[in-house]
């Protein structure tokens, strides 16, 4: 994990998947992110076979409101066709579907409570409360989860 100090997602999609890569051995096979990190030269980046994952992000409307986003504009990437037809999909629409239960869940319980705004300054002590907000959420959801496993009929 990083943090960053540009004003969006969009451009963060390859550099995360070498993060991932670098701690892991292994970029993940499919990711799962909102519209703001679908640029699509990390589309095409991630798509490589060396690195082989396959994005699952929302394509954004087209200005004409006549063309079907779900098909390939002349000239497009291999990578962005592919994604542009994915997305298309009953199957790619489904998966898109679980960020709301997923990411985006914790993304609402950390501003529930309270990780709206940072008071601190610099990048460094940014991640360092990112971290520590990362760390007590994961020990509140296994104290949960254990908690539920063990009033659950056997």
């Amino acid at each position: 994990m990083d943090a960053s100090n540009a004003g969006s997602d969009l451009g963060q999609l390859a550099p995360m998947t070498e993060q991932l890569q670098g701690r892991y051995g292994q970029a993940p096979a499919e990711m799962l992110v909102d519209g703001g990190y679908a640029k699509h030269e990390d589309i095409v980046a991630v798509a490589q076979p060396e690195v082989g994952c396959t994005v699952y992000a929302p394509v954004p409307e087209p200005r004409d409101p006549t063309r079907d986003p779900s098909q390939p504009l002349p000239g497009d990437p291999e990578a962005i066709a592919h994604w542009r037809q994915r997305m298309g999909t009953e199957a790619g629409k489904a998966i898109y579907k679980e960020r709301a239960a997923t990411s985006e869940c914790v993304n609402a319980i950390a501003r529930n409570r309270g990780l709206r705004h940072f008071v601190v300054r610099g990048l460094k002590k940014v991640k360092a409360v990112l971290l520590w907000f990362a760390l007590a959420h994961n020990l509140m959801r296994a104290v949960a989860l254990r908690r539920a496993a063990a009033s659950a009929p056997a």
